[in-house]
């Protein structure tokens, strides 16, 4: 049998040093990738939250749109929830929003469904929902293909048709406010955080004016209502429309703070309300705020939330999230009391 010849020290030295090499190449290219990674992975982690972050599509009139839904855990055979729909900002998606928000966490102790719609950024290149391009027709495709999501929902998960809201943040603001004055009828209660209007802007030059403060007609102190058909209403068909939370940061460089006061303003002359007294609220080390609630005849049309020192982002949100600030009171608390409220009735 022939015997293999034996390696030399240098040839066993020279294989153990390329050994060495490989190894510490591949762990730096390892740790490379895990690095240039890591920023994906963490916006595609499941936002906090014991239940179940499932994803979905719904196709309407303005294409597809991909949403993601959380349903609270230890859900049992006819259980019913309320649903709460929450439409991100610009810049932001579903799951950033969740994280944002933490409202998933609210979701959980309460029992409640969230959805989360998201647009696309063909649609939009900066994620923006289109909720101004009302000359195009386009925001109103958006509004309807929103509603596709959540009738898509309602038929396939544990959801309460009667106690249904809608809640967003920015753009998703005025695209909730949308949504709700075209079908009225589908929610019981709106909130807008740092949004505008919608009639405020019909393009987007008209909509940037509008994120200034200014007005369509410097006339008119408050921006005209979403549609002919609203601004035409009889006031008490107004009074039956689900109620107005506006929820909006004194230092808000984005969306001029003019835009709240307007936005609860507009709601509430729709159905002949008027504001009470405001009130001012301060909970521990939080920001304060400012509150003023617009009722007729005893109930509740609008109720305008002003926070000092908070500028473009989600009051009491994540810290690690570009658009959440933690020392503003928690948005997600006084979004869900208030659609809470409302469900009871």
């Amino acid at each position: 049998m022939r015997r293999r010849p034996r390696k030399s020290a240098w040839a066993k030295l020279f294989e153990r040093g390329v050994a060495s090499a490989t190894r510490n190449v591949v762990a730096a290219g390892t740790r490379a990738l895990q690095q240039a990674w890591a920023p994906a992975l963490a916006r595609r982690a499941p936002p906090p939250g014991a239940g179940s972050w499932l994803p979905g599509l719904a196709l309407g009139p303005a294409g597809a749109r991909r949403f993601r839904l959380y349903r609270p855990s230890g859900l049992r055979f006819g259980d019913k929830l309320p649903l709460l729909v929450m439409l991100h900002g610009c810049g932001q998606d579903a799951n950033s929003f969740a994280t944002s928000t933490r409202m998933n966490r609210i979701a959980e102790r309460e029992r409640f469904i969230v959805l989360y719609p998201e647009q696309d950024r063909l649609a939009n290149a900066q994620g923006c929902w289109n909720w101004f391009d009302t000359a195009r027709g386009r925001a109103q495709a958006e509004a309807a293909s929103i509603l596709q999501a959540i009738d898509q929902v309602c038929l396939l998960h544990p959801v309460d048709r009667a106690c249904i809201a809608v809640a967003g943040l920015s753009a998703g603001a005025s695209m909730a406010a949308l949504l709700v004055t075209r079908h009225p009828g589908r929610f019981k209660a709106v909130a807008m955080h740092s949004g505008i209007a919608p009639g405020a802007a019909h393009s987007s030059l008209s909509a940037l004016r509008a994120m200034r403060g200014h007005r369509p007609n410097p006339a008119l102190a408050t921006p005209p209502l979403a549609t002919p058909a609203m601004a035409s209403m009889p006031r008490a068909m107004a009074q039956d429309w689900p109620p107005l939370l506006v929820i909006h940061g004194a230092a808000d460089r984005v969306v001029s703070p003019d835009n709240g006061p307007a936005a609860a303003a507009a709601w509430a002359d729709a159905a002949g309300a008027h504001g009470g007294k405001a009130r001012r609220v301060q909970r521990g080390q939080r920001y304060p705020m400012t509150v003023t609630d617009f009722e007729h005849q005893g109930s509740r049309v609008a109720t305008l939330v002003q926070i000092d020192r908070l500028a473009h982002a989600w009051s009491g949100g994540a810290a690690t999230q570009p658009f959440g600030d933690p020392y503003g009171p928690d948005a997600s608390r006084l979004v869900w009391a208030f659609a809470a409220r409302r469900f009871a009735r």
